[in-house]
């Protein structure tokens, strides 16, 4: 797939796309061209809000022009969208990039049934049922939700890579996509014919319209190529290959591969029927007949006649015949055949025999033992007895008292047991998931079709419950062991688990999923989980000495609240930090308060002047007012004991200050 994916980019890089690299949206990153088509080119992308890979569908320029085609187009990817099915390429989201409109898909890594039959073909009958049912099964759906595919073709059914599997998971492409030309027909506003001729039913070659019908005729196609290894119709323009699905049948595939089942050629030949109101009326009818198919695959039967009168087309006048009798189900009679049965055949002549003449026999001569000749009569007519009793008993052990189980496969569960008790018999029932058999529908009986059960015994039916398939449940807020016990109750598998810090959800608590909640997965699903590694730890920095208001800053930026105090510091400039609390280097978390003492600068106050006061007087008055006073002598000193200076005189310096008095 690496290669494979750099010979695409080089090929892309070579022609020069201008879509390569460009971010459509302001959301999918373009990285790789996949595939170009008729009106619209897929290409890989990176989904850039949800950081996963992406498959982007791009209108060809010039397409996305027509208003009246751009609001089709967005009608049918919202009814697209909406239409979810495990076996259908899922549609994520759909939008217009200044002109350029596109849609964003499932991307699906692997190849497609188109690689599957240039490699492989023709494929066995039992695997190409394979291929077909899940194709089906997304057809059936989306006929259902009203939507007609219109372009149903091997290149639109992509196979997911998956190790052990001789299949793959099988996905059904550009649902709505053909439909979004026009609501009315198939044709472009240039008269061109929407999809691919090969697979095109004739109602759309001469009508223009399509119903479901149509979608079953591209299956037929697909069919015939998946088991010949080459489509029914060719010719050496589009035109020639139109006129042949119009006017010739799909040949029977056994014509190419001898030894098929005659009940496969039938199949093939109900669901390429020119006449549209002879083929199945929606994908879940053909569904239904495929599954009958598999089962007579499975069970290894060269020829079941009851299956392929069922499937074959009626023929002129076969309306007209009487039904006989084919063991648990009533058909038409085959033409020419023979209805001699037990109650009309005349019953055999009985020859009898002469009886012999009374001849005449001598006088006196003894009787002749009629006795002895009687016994051996009734000797012979009691061995007769036992013989016939002897057969009608071992026909009442061995098949009499039997009844043989009618075929109730496909049917509902209601007209199954319906069935059942109309043949004497009793019915129990259980019920099993299925990806090929609709909900509601038997999948299979026990004892099976034409097996004996004896009178009134019981048959248990299998009944589908659909698609294996859950709605993923909130996780959010449960413990780690809580999710994965709840994925392994609907079979999901949890992944490995990425933590995150989280200020609301408990450490080794789940925050989100990928895939989100109420999403509907099949089991086996991978879901990741987002766990909680609790509060985030803030660690707090030093902070005495620097500047409080970057402090401040920094620390509600962190989400702590700062409670600020201020106070005179002789030491630390003017708003700065004197100290903090908590220390340095404690944890935290959001919401947490951290204190913060901050500097006013020293405490000034004035100096008064005691200039002409007595010593003693002038150094109360200065040591009430906090300073420290030192005297020294004046000179000339006389010892009068006055003041003369001081220093510092009339201004301001710190509380505590010494003051030199100078005294006469």
């Amino acid at each position: 797939m690496r290669a494979e994916r750099e010979t695409r980019s080089e090929d892309s890089a070579r022609f020069g796309d201008p879509l390569l690299g460009r971010v459509l949206d302001g959301r999918y990153e373009i990285t790789d061209r996949i595939a170009r088509g008729g009106m619209a080119s897929v290409y890989e992308a990176h989904d850039l809000r949800l950081d996963r890979t992406v498959a982007v569908k791009v209108m060809h320029p010039g397409m996305g022009d027509d208003d009246a085609f751009a609001a089709r187009f967005v009608r049918e990817a919202r009814a697209a969208a909406k239409l979810s099915h495990p076996n259908v390429v899922a549609v994520y989201d759909q939008g217009d990039d200044d002109g350029t409109v596109f849609l964003a898909m499932e991307y699906v890594p692997g190849r497609t049934l188109r690689d599957v039959i240039a490699a492989e073909s023709p494929l066995s009958p039992a695997r190409t049922m394979r291929y077909v049912e899940p194709v089906l099964a997304a057809l059936a759906a989306a006929h259902r939700a009203g939507l007609i595919h219109r372009d149903v073709k091997p290149e639109n059914v992509l196979i997911a890579d998956e190790p052990n599997s001789g299949v793959g998971r099988v996905k059904v492409a550009d649902f709505g996509l053909a439909r979004a030309v026009t609501a009315e027909t198939q044709h472009t506003s240039t008269g061109g014919l929407i999809g691919t001729v090969s697979y095109i039913a004739p109602e759309l070659v001469v009508e223009g319209r399509a119903d479901a019908r149509a979608d079953v005729y591209s299956v037929g196609v697909m069919l015939y190529e998946l088991l010949t290894g080459h489509k029914p119709h060719t010719g050496e323009t589009p035109i020639q290959v139109a006129y042949k699905h119009v006017h010739d049948d799909v040949p029977p595939p056994s014509r190419e591969v001898p030894g098929l089942p005659p009940y496969v050629d039938a199949l093939v030949a109900r669901a390429t029927a020119r006449d549209r109101d002879l083929r199945p009326s929606d994908a879940g009818v053909l569904l239904h007949q495929v599954h009958r198919v598999t089962n007579a695959l499975a069970a290894g039967a060269a020829d079941d006649p009851v299956l392929t009168e069922d499937l074959a087309l009626p023929v002129h006048g076969e309306e007209d015949t009487e039904p006989y009798d084919v063991g648990d189900e009533w058909a038409p009679a085959p033409l020419g055949a023979e209805r001699t049965t037990a109650l009309h055949t005349a019953p055999p002549t009985i020859e009898r025999l002469p009886r012999p003449a009374l001849s005449a026999e001598p006088a006196g001569s003894p009787p002749r033992p009629r006795r002895r000749r009687t016994g051996r009569i009734v000797r012979i007519v009691l061995a007769l007895l036992l013989v016939a009793a002897l057969a009608v008993g071992g026909w009442w052990l061995l098949e009499g008292r039997y009844t043989r189980t009618p075929a109730v496969v496909g049917l509902s569960k209601a007209a199954a047991a319906t069935k059942l008790q109309t043949a004497g018999l009793d019915v129990s029932a259980r019920t099993a998931f299925s990806d090929t058999v609709p909900k509601g529908e038997v999948i299979s009986s026990d004892p099976g079709r034409a097996e004996k059960v004896l009178d009134g015994g019981t048959v248990t039916i299998t009944v589908s419950r659909g698609v294996e398939q859950y709605s993923l449940p909130k996780l959010a807020g449960k413990s780690l062991e809580a999710a994965s016990n709840a994925l392994d109750e609907i079979k999901m598998k949890l992944g490995g688990p990425v933590e995150r810090w989280s200020e609301t959800v408990p450490e080794g608590h789940v925050i989100r999923t990928d895939p989100k909640a109420g999403t509907v997965l099949r089991p086996g699903h991978t879901v990741r989980v987002v766990v909680s590694k609790g509060r985030q730890p803030i660690t707090v920095g030093d902070w005495e000495g620097r500047s409080a208001t970057l402090a401040e800053r920094a620390l509600e930026r962190h989400h702590l609240q700062v409670d600020l105090d201020e106070d005179y510091d002789d030491d630390v400039a003017k708003g700065h930090v004197i100290n903090q609390s908590p220390d340095p280097g404690t944890t935290l978390h959001r919401g947490d308060t951290v204190s913060l003492l901050v500097s006013k600068g020293p405490h000034l106050v004035d100096v008064p002047n005691v200039t002409g006061k007595g010593i003693e007087d002038a150094r109360k008055e200065l040591e009430d007012k906090g300073f420290s006073v030192e005297v020294d002598h004046f000179s000339p000193y006389f010892g009068l004991g006055y003041v003369m200076e001081q220093d510092p005189s009339g201004d301001k310096v710190p509380y505590g200050s010494s003051i030199t008095l100078y005294v006469s």
